[in-house]
């Protein structure tokens, strides 16, 4: 990743220079060209300088730089503002060419919530990798988002690294139940594994946003509001209730105090079974428990993957649906071409999974895909006093596959743009299916689109664009690397925001 662009430095302007006069010069002129309004004058030195014809050449040009000196003085300090503005807007460089919107030089991330999209391109900014941004937006949106995810949610994972060319699976294995109803918050370790093994900045750094969020406050966006309008305040006041009981609004500040500091003993325990242990002992204490259930750790493990004439396809293990995204797939990209109606048919379910997914990447090729789920809005709707976590209800029989299958598609070697390709479905019951319409609408485009272009301005502009449409199920977001540049996008497109830089 580049470093990012340093400040312009201006040396300072020298109005008068004493190293370029002569001694002969100096001696010369003894007496200032401008004498001081306030010194008594003798009217006979008047009377000296008329008599030495070049004296009033002498002051009229002495005038005239100084009224130059002055003005280039002041441009230069108008300049040097003008600099110091764009430099912290992180403006980029004039480069000769032109993006569209969602193209970046150096990386991107987009997620549901847009203070988590910013907090994410800050620790891009601040020298972190895909990892760091998505953990941080990740702990953000459990703060921000508690309808769809938080410190009680199941994430599930993939990370592709450029360097290697592997791609990594975080699973969280079968849902396990912390109480009947109320399912083990594994967010926590779950992040930390992740960030201990691929991160690079400080995991304090990455907490430091959210629990301020948490502490100060967070307005309350969109979503949530419609979450909350839909299914009520039931067993989540006063977090997310006015004084009267009545639901928080769009624009309304929340705050999450007891979060904060489960929060920031997490980002200051020597290690992560101590914050994690914290919070059980918390939880227990609230529910009244006296030990605790076993403990099925989250894992990271080598991704499924599916060699194709196309490149590699990787996707997260069982009991997701990866397998089964894969076995789509393969018929899929066996057959013909896609069928005139190529998307699934809607499944009739009684409830759509709540889920929260974002996406993060770099234009080295590197993408983490992160998925995580409280099963539905809300959860449990059991609001942890001592913590100010939202538990899930998911339990041992929640069928995880119905909404776990990130992919990402790393280009055939023998392709000198060698792209990457990430995809992750949200708020379907059917993410497999939809997840397979996506990709094999990417793959049906005209090759001549994704064939090296010789100008650059158009060969920064093309690559991997969004599909379409969805199938009218929930959202798909799509991260790419093409051409040294990181693409991000939404379907429907608008969904989600992003940020980059």
């Amino acid at each position: 990743m580049e470093a990012t662009a340093e400040p312009v430095l201006y040396r300072q302007l020298l109005l008068w220079d004493q190293s370029l006069e002569s001694e002969d010069e100096e001696e010369e002129i003894a007496e200032p060209l401008v004498p001081d309004p306030w010194k008594p004058q003798d009217s006979s030195g008047w009377k000296e300088a008329g008599a030495r014809p070049g004296a009033w050449a002498q002051l009229v040009v002495a005038l005239l730089l100084l009224v130059l000196g002055s003005s280039l003085a002041t441009w230069q300090l108008r300049t040097r503002g003008s600099a110091t503005e764009t430099l912290g807007s992180v403006a980029p460089p004039p480069s000769g060419h032109s993006h569209r919107p969602g193209v970046y030089h150096h990386g991107a991330i987009i997620s549901p919530a847009a203070t988590c999209s910013r907090l994410g391109q800050e620790l891009l900014v601040a020298g972190g990798n895909v990892v760091d941004a998505g953990v941080g937006a990740a702990l953000c949106l459990a703060v921000v988002h508690p309808h769809a995810t938080g410190l009680g949610a199941m994430f599930w994972g993939l990370f592709h690294n450029s360097s290697s060319g592997n791609s990594t699976a975080l699973t969280s294995g079968p849902a396990q139940s912390l109480v009947p109803g109320q399912g083990l918050p594994l967010a926590l370790p779950a992040l930390r594994l992740l960030h201990t093994r691929f991160g690079r900045l400080p995991w304090p750094r990455l907490l430091a946003g959210p629990t301020k969020l948490a502490q100060e406050g967070f307005l309350v966006d969109t979503p949530l509001a419609r979450a909350l309008a839909a299914h009520g305040t039931k067993g989540l006041c006063p977090l997310l209730c006015h004084s009267d009981g009545t639901p928080l609004g769009p624009g309304d500040r929340a705050t999450n105090p007891k979060l904060a500091a489960v929060l920031h003993k997490a980002a200051r325990a020597s290690t992560p079974d101590f914050a994690w242990n914290a919070l059980l002992s918390l939880l227990a204490k609230d529910l009244g428990l006296e030990g605790r259930s076993a403990e099925p750790m989250p894992t990271l493990e080598p991704a499924l993957k599916l060699p194709l004439a196309q490149g590699v396809l990787f996707t997260t293990p069982s009991p997701s649906a990866g397998p089964e995204l894969l076995a789509l797939l393969q018929a899929a990209l066996q057959s013909r071409g896609p069928s005139s109606d190529p998307c699934p048919p809607r499944l009739q379910t009684t409830e759509t999974p709540v889920s929260s997914v974002l996406a993060t990447v770099d234009s080295s090729g590197s993408v983490l895909l992160l998925i995580s789920s409280l099963n539905s809005s809300f959860g449990s709707r059991h609001l942890s006093p001592s913590t100010g976590v939202i538990l899930s209800n998911l339990v041992a029989q929640s069928a995880i596959s119905t909404w776990t299958c990130p992919l990402i598609l790393r280009g055939s070697p023998d392709d000198t743009e060698d792209d990457v390709l990430g995809l992750v479905a949200s708020g379907t019951p059917a993410a497999a299916r939809v997840t397979t319409h996506a990709l094999v609408s990417h793959l049906a485009r005209p090759q001549t689109q994704l064939q090296h272009h010789h100008h650059h301005q158009h060969q920064a502009q093309q690559g991997p664009t969004e599909s379409p449409s969805v199938c009218g199920q929930g959202i798909v977001l799509q991260v790419a690397a093409h051409a040294e540049h990181a693409h991000v996008s939404s379907v429907p497109s608008g969904c989600c925001p992003y940020q980059g830089f």
